[in-house]
């Protein structure tokens, strides 16, 4: 797995490499608004993860998610940061986050 130095080099190389959807949380799953595309946890998997930590602030902390559905056909990313959408994150969606692969 590729060690990048910020977030921004994770998601541009993910990129290139044909994760293209931006997936963000909503309702307990991950949603593309673009092509309306809703994942609950059982509808993808992990392929690889990148945790950044922020300089001086542990809030800052985030990690970048390369996701893929066989079920859609796609493959695109997830960026969660530590703690902020700790409230909508369901059961079921948390556990598959914490045990990526």
């Amino acid at each position: 797995m590729e060690n990048y130095q910020t977030m921004v080099d994770a998601l541009n190389d993910l990129k290139k490499r044909g994760f293209t959807l931006d997936f963000n949380l909503a309702n307990g799953v991950l949603h593309n608004s673009e092509h309306n595309i809703t994942l609950n946890p059982d509808d993808f998997s992990i392929a690889e993860f990148h945790r950044f930590e922020g300089p001086t602030d542990p809030a800052d902390n985030s990690i970048v998610y390369g996701i893929e559905s066989e079920k859609y056909h796609v493959k695109g990313v997830f960026v969660n940061g530590y703690g902020v959408y700790s409230d909508d994150l369901s059961e079921e969606l948390l556990k598959k986050l914490n045990t990526p692969g």
